[in-house]
């Protein structure tokens, strides 16, 4: 597991949200919002710090943290830690965190699952809503997202006005820039344009993208790839995603469809996925992939009542019990996986892949074996191996993810907006 303090997944919220800027001189964000984001990643900061860690001038700090203390983003508090055991503590700068507020939902097959978080990153409050595991239209899809945010709000005891931004993260084929989900198991329509239904249904600005990306954006803002500038993330649910971070960007490919680890193919041929195509990576590891194997492994009808968890819960219960059938089904998908893990680290060559999820837990995927002929497929077997991380999480962190686009898109505007006037 990784290092630090975890609790519930996430590094202890006292150090702040967001990715732990990697200053390379690559960063184009203007200064003020460099210095707002380095303050909001640190929950705490004195200006003597935040000038030694943007390598600028103390007058510099001085002069645009007024600015942003006058425009309500930041403010004063007592209580930095001094550098020397003398003198008083430092002033420090801390976001103003009820500045604004923002929505992220996940859009799921059971259940969907939403936040409402502030300016800070800080959950105000957190909602689910069951949903049959079907495909539905999108009218339908977004109304469900409406009740969702309207139980955030009701709990928060907040209005639609006090939000400035919602996103929204689904499983499929999605265009980040355009707003169009090509294909979802989630919808019935092709070529949906998710961001344009939600926007006219909220009355505010929207932003959506695959929830891969979510997962992967909440490592970044919440968990161990805040202090790690580039990282993969793989999950493995009901289907297999990817999600890439280089010098603590999200890589979405250039025209925002890339990434779709779970369709790259290892298997002419082969097992037929959801996406209608036949050997991609996802018809030997997600969920229902392994529901469909334990059916003819454990005798299990076709015509059976047993729910998907229930079907993998007994499957993993007689792989652990010594069925050799179930065990020959987790220990087939882990070598897929090591398959598909040795072509992210001879493809990108990432310093870690990050493991992530809310049911990261069958360990016969996860076992020493298959983490070893990731090892030995990969290539360069002299230098020092990638490192391979399990983060384990709880229902809320798709959500989470979503709300971290939502903050990343909200504070570009804030400060667009500013720039502009």
């Amino acid at each position: 597991m990784a290092s630090g303090t975890l609790q519930d997944g996430l590094i202890d919220p006292q150090n702040g949200f967001g990715p732990v800027q990697s200053l390379t001189g690559r960063d184009s964000k203007p200064l003020r919002q460099q210095i707002f984001e380095q303050v909001r990643a640190h929950a705490l900061i004195p200006r003597s710090e935040l000038a030694k860690s943007l390598n600028i001038s103390p007058a510099t700090v001085t002069a645009l943290t007024a600015d942003l203390i006058a425009e309500g983003l930041l403010r004063e508090v007592s209580g930095a830690q001094r550098e020397t055991g003398r003198g008083r503590p430092p002033v420090a700068l801390e976001v103003i965190s009820e500045a604004r507020y923002t929505i992220g939902i996940k859009i799921s097959e059971e259940v969907h699952s939403a936040v409402l978080c502030d300016l800070s990153g800080n959950v105000v409050a957190k909602a689910k809503l069951q949903t049959p595991s079907l495909r539905k239209p999108l009218a339908e899809l977004v109304q469900e997202c409406r009740t969702l945010a309207e139980e955030l709000l009701l709990q928060a005891g907040k209005s639609l006005d006090d939000v400035s931004i919602v996103s929204a993260g689904i499983a499929g084929i999605v265009d980040h820039n355009t707003g169009i989900v090509t294909w979802s198991p989630t919808l019935t329509e092709r070529d949906a344009n998710l961001k344009e239904a939600l926007s006219v249904s909220f009355g505010k600005p929207c932003t959506i993208d695959n929830d891969a990306n979510m997962l992967t954006l909440a490592e970044l803002w919440f968990g161990i790839g805040r202090t790690r500038p580039d990282f993969v993330v793989v999950t493995i649910e009901h289907g297999v995603g990817m999600g890439i971070v280089i010098n603590s960007q999200l890589f979405r490919g250039t025209r925002g469809l890339g990434t779709e680890f779970g369709h790259t193919k290892v298997q002419l041929d082969g097992a037929l996925c959801r996406c209608g195509r036949r050997g991609c990576l996802e018809a030997y590891l997600a969920d229902y992939a392994l529901a469909r194997e334990a059916s003819t492994a454990l005798g299990i009808s076709r015509l059976s009542p047993m729910s998907l968890p229930d079907m993998l819960e007994t499957l993993y219960e007689q792989a652990k019990a010594g069925n050799k059938g179930a065990q020959t089904i987790f220990r087939r998908a882990g070598r897929y996986l090591a398959v598909g893990l040795s072509n992210i680290i001879n493809l990108i060559d990432p310093e870690m892949i990050i493991l992530s999820g809310e049911k990261a837990r069958f360990d016969y995927l996860y076992a020493d074996e298959v983490f070893a002929e990731t090892q030995a497929l990969a290539l360069d077997q002299s230098r020092a191996p990638c490192l391979i991380e399990m983060q384990t999480w709880d229902q809320y962190v798709w959500a989470r993810g979503a709300a971290a686009l939502a903050l990343g898109e909200l504070t570009d505007r804030i400060f667009s907006e500013a720039r502009t006037a």
